[in-house]
């Protein structure tokens, strides 16, 4: 994945540099998807961080959980129906005893849901090497341009550097950058 990137000393500089290229994108053709920033830590209050603080994990948490649910009542009941016993005028298929299967299988239902979320989230597993920059690490922001057209790649280094950044790179993931 060839990359064009600037390195930013604050957020401030970062957060122009990503309203610059959101507006030049349709003249260099690239889309706004291919955007990349990266930094390490969190930057509350500016649009490049807060973009991706909308989260759908409790959603998709309850989901699990009541997915789970229905299993565990469906898992119980049918157990209990398949394999009828004599139970002396009894339910086939009592509530309270089947409750604590079906509580542990919604409960497990969540879990296994919140996990695949903050997988996905991540982008776990990740086959590509990620982009990075020894430069992130002492407390510097990569803003760039992933898959850019290779004839964009000058329009959208100078535009970096008029952005305000310290280095601008064009890199190769995968090259150690």
């Amino acid at each position: 994945m060839s990359t064009v990137y600037g390195i930013y000393g604050d957020p401030d500089a970062a957060q122009r540099a990503v309203d610059l290229l959101a507006a030049a994108g349709a003249d260099l053709h690239f889309g706004k998807q291919q955007i990349v920033v990266v930094s390490a830590e969190p930057f509350d209050g500016y649009d490049f961080s807060d973009e991706h603080a909308d989260t759908h994990l409790f959603r998709l948490a309850l989901l699990g959980g009541v997915i789970g649910g229905a299993l565990g009542y469906w898992l119980t009941s049918f157990t209990q129906r398949a394999y009828p016993l004599p139970t002396g005028g009894m339910p086939i298929v009592p509530p309270w005893t089947n409750g604590i299967i079906i509580y542990e299988l919604t409960m497990l239902g969540a879990i296994v849901a919140t996990i695949i979320t903050l997988l996905m989230s991540a982008g776990l597993p990740r086959f590509k090497p990620p982009l990075s920059d020894p430069a992130i690490w002492q407390g510097k922001i990569l803003v760039g341009v992933a898959d850019a057209p290779e004839a964009s790649h000058v329009e959208l280094k100078t535009r970096l550097r008029e952005a305000g950044a310290v280095h601008v790179k064009d890199s190769t993931v995968g090259e150690g950058h």
